[in-house]
């Protein structure tokens, strides 16, 4: 078997495996979310600004996840560029020797 065949697909696995954990974890912090949300406001001990700053909080830790989802993406698609560069590039004709 072609070793770069053996590298794309052990490539495309690991993208699945990533997109599977990764939306898992999107699922759990979307869920952790709520249940902060609920507390905050539930919380009337906790001053306004303490409040906004949790909210900050929640909302920077949802950025991240999203760039760095992007980034991930950015640079599979560079490896599934390499490997199909590879594949559409014209293979070089060797001399038979008699």
């Amino acid at each position: 078997m072609d070793n770069k065949l053996i590298a794309k697909q052990l490539v495309e696995f690991h993208k699945s495996t990533f997109d599977n954990t990764f939306n898992s974890l999107g699922i759990l912090q979307e869920q952790t979310e709520r249940m902060v949300n609920t507390f905050l406001q539930q919380a009337t001990w906790l001053p306004a600004e303490g409040k906004d700053a949790v909210k900050n909080w929640v909302n920077i830790y949802k950025k991240g996840r999203i760039d760095f989802k992007e980034a991930a993406e950015k640079n599979y698609k560079k490896v599934e560029e390499y490997f199909s560069a590879g594949e559409t590039a014209p293979k070089a004709k060797t001399a038979k020797t008699k």
